[in-house]
């Protein structure tokens, strides 16, 4: 008989694992799922309870044939899949595609040796109720995507398009939220300060007027600049003194560790990551690095999760951390205990450093930059999570003026307790309330008045959803789940339903016709009631409450209704279009604004015998495409590209000078820059001296074109405008 064998999923988890349990077993990968419905088929039997058809992954064929041949022989076969509904899935495809008789699931949220080891001396059956909870999902996405994915290709008379029980409620989400935004009227509104002091210029603080004759200020807002002016003039001549001080403090309780949609809004906000980039480098972190001495090494636990709770193992490690660092006082009396959301699987853990002795700066050599940052902000979220609340003193002031109240609101960190690792991002109008010390006051003590201000506002109209807010949308409606949010995202800017805009999603013309056609015909579908209802039944599966053959039944019944109805039903729509005084250069037709997944542009009315488009003038696009006409030409070398023939030139990126096919980006050969031709691509010596290092400025290109730059760099990074031809210079 053969050595016992584990199956995991990627290659990056063989190398881990191996170096956790030696010899004594054979690991091998099954690089994902090895069978799903077919792609080009149905698969599903709506005669016969939904029986679906499951058939191999055409590129898992190998890997299949290669894991026959490991476990044939084996004494054991451990499946240690991830631990969620899809690891189970994947675990229970592999034993029916490779016949294995005796099968153990295995699973651990991290990837440790004593977790590892654990696993192994506790293996278990596989989970059926969970097996069914993730087949009733890819089945309902099939009903919903074979069958209503069509009808809308044939209906608007285009291809790719698709719909989805979650993709179609985020899309609707974020149209409806552009229509409220549409639909705004901005309001004019003026806020007036006064700059005060007890005594001397160097203790001058600023309130804010909140009432007038008794009424607040919130109910009868300041409304134009007379009205402002009027009010301005009449407390410059007013007297003031401190009619009212409240003192108090402030308790801040720890956040909570990290979850699915949580670790995604942080990335997206403090890093700039993307949803689909925040889950690809927390697999890394994961499935584990190689960290000097320790070897290979899971960083952190399971990063699809939404559950807040934390192993006492990693809470004790933790609280002695905390007190060695910190000091006794930075340790609560017990660890804080923070609520999940209803349904949120306890079975796993939350998502933290597999040791939080591995600090940050420790490791950092080890890890890329976006492993770096990303372990980072989990590091310090998860310790923070474990250290005692932070005490502010809050100071409020209320200052009189013949009618008139203004407000000051100071406050300081009387004990910086979880702010002394982690600052929680709080919104600006939260900061903009809160402000710095305050000098001593009493009441009833008069003040001398410095300066009045009045500053012109207008009421805003809620935000666009950026992508950390569109998660939270749809994590607090209940629709999705930790595994799914990024597939969401990225699903519908594929599709061409919304673009992104300075971060921010907005819809395209297709995203508000085929939402407004799903509303209309399919309403249940885009429904955020019914599409977390349907969550809540699939949980019900997993914990056996719920069959999950009547789920798809009662799903489907209603469903199948409502497409019989839409087809003869559903018209062809027109897509939306904005008139403009553009003429079409090439047919003389008008030309008109539509939006499309990369934005707004002009598109002749002649479509599609005329297929004539540009970017709308003043649009980013065409300032980019401005900028790129304006770029310097490549240098020409005199090299001939070995794949087309074409010229090679001389291009410059982040990383230096290369060699480039002229005839990019159909022909996207690239190679190092040869050392003969390393003078000519040399930074051009400019004669200028920096003026804070005293080195040499030279001419380096960018992709906004050519500017001076220190030859000190990165030591120096002083940079300045290139002076063109007759340009002055101005002092």
């Amino acid at each position: 008989m053969g050595k016992p064998v584990i199956i995991v999923e990627s290659p990056a988890k063989t190398r881990t694992i191996g170096h956790f349990v030696g010899d004594g077993y054979q690991i091998v990968a099954s690089m994902g799922h090895v069978r799903d419905l077919p792609p080009k088929e149905f698969g599903v039997n709506l005669e016969h309870d939904f029986a679906p058809t499951y058939e191999t992954i055409a590129e898992r064929k190998k890997t299949l044939t290669d894991l026959r041949r490991v476990t044939k022989d084996a004494d054991e076969v451990y499946l240690a899949t991830d631990p969620d509904r899809e690891g189970e899935a994947i675990a229970w495809h592999l034993v029916q595609a490779l016949k294995i008789p005796r099968p153990k699931r295995i699973e651990f949220n991290e990837i440790t040796r004593t977790a590892v080891q654990q696993a192994l001396a506790h293996p278990r059956d596989l989970d059926l109720k969970r097996v069914n909870a993730q087949q009733a999902r890819r089945i309902l996405d099939r009903l919903v995507g074979y069958k209503l994915s069509p009808l809308l290709q044939r209906k608007l008379r285009k291809q790719r398009l698709s719909a989805g029980r979650v993709q179609s409620v985020a899309v609707r989400l974020v149209c409806e939220r552009e229509r409220e935004i549409l639909a705004f009227k901005p309001e004019e509104y003026w806020n007036i300060f006064a700059d005060v002091t007890p005594d001397t210029e160097e203790r001058r603080f600023r309130a804010k007027l909140i009432e007038r004759d008794g009424v607040k200020v919130e109910k009868v807002k300041v409304g134009s600049e007379a009205e402002a002016k009027a009010v301005v003039e009449a407390a410059r001549g007013s007297s003031y003194q401190v009619a009212k001080i409240a003192r108090k403090e402030q308790m801040r309780k720890p956040p909570a560790p990290l979850i699915t949609s949580t670790l995604q809004q942080e990335a997206s906000s403090r890093l700039g990551f993307g949803a689909r980039k925040t889950m690809m480098v927390a697999q890394q972190l994961y499935e584990g690095l190689e960290i000097g001495d320790e070897g290979t090494v899971g960083l952190i636990t399971y990063m699809r999760t939404d559950s807040m709770r934390v192993a006492a193992e990693a809470e004790a490690q933790a609280r002695e951390f905390i007190g060695e660092r910190f000091g006794a006082d930075y340790v609560p009396a017990a660890p804080p205990r923070h609520k999940a959301r209803k349904g949120a699987q306890e079975a796993h853990e939350a998502i933290r450093p597999t040791s939080v002795l591995r600090e940050p700066e420790q490791i950092a050599r080890y890890l890329t930059p976006d492993q770096r940052r990303l372990y980072e902000v989990i590091w310090k979220r998860f310790v923070a999570s474990q250290m005692s609340a932070a005490r502010l003193d809050v100071t409020t002031v209320d200052v009189a003026a013949d009618g008139m109240v203004f407000r000051a609101v100071g406050q300081w960190v009387k004990f910086s307790g979880f702010m002394a690792v982690y600052e929680v991002q709080r919104d600006e109008d939260q900061e903009a309330e809160e402000g710095g010390l305050l000098p001593e006051l009493s009441e009833g003590q008069a003040l001398a008045l410095l300066d009045l201000l009045s500053e012109q506002k207008f009421t805003q109209p809620p935000p666009r959803y950026s992508e950390a807010s569109l998660i939270r949308a749809l994590e607090a409606n209940g629709i999705g789940r930790p595994s799914t949010y990024a597939p969401i995202l990225a699903t519908i800017l594929d599709r061409g339903y919304v673009y992104l805009e300075q971060r921010r999603f907005r819809p395209t013309d297709l995203g508000f016709v085929v939402t407004d056609q799903l509303v209309e015909h399919f309403p249940e579908i885009v429904n955020v009631e019914f599409t977390a209802a349907m969550e809540n039944e699939l949980d019900r599966v997993e914990e056996g409450q719920a069959d999950w053959v009547g789920v798809l039944r009662e799903f489907y019944g209603p469903f199948a209704t409502a497409l019989e109805k839409a087809a003869t039903a559903m018209k062809p729509p027109r897509m939306p279009a904005q008139p403009t005084d553009e003429i079409c250069e090439k047919c003389g037709k008008p030309m008109v604004i539509r939006v499309g997944k990369r934005g707004p542009f002009l598109a002749c009315t002649g479509f599609p015998e005329c297929r004539n488009a540009r970017p709308v003038p003043g649009s980013e696009e065409a300032q980019r495409r401005q900028a790129a006409a304006s770029r310097p030409a490549p240098e020409p070398t005199g090299e001939v590209c070995e794949k087309c023939g074409s010229p090679m030139v001389i291009r410059s990126s982040r990383r230096g000078p290369f060699l480039a096919c002229s005839a990019y980006p159909r022909c996207r050969n690239a190679k190092p820059l040869p050392e003969a031709l390393k003078d000519k691509a040399a930074p051009e010596p400019t004669g200028e001296i920096c003026d804070q290092c005293g080195k040499p400025m030279v001419m380096r290109r960018s992709r906004r074109g050519a500017f001076l730059g220190c030859s000190g760099y990165p030591k120096c990074r002083n940079t300045k405008p290139l002076k063109r031809s007759g340009q002055e210079e101005t002092s």
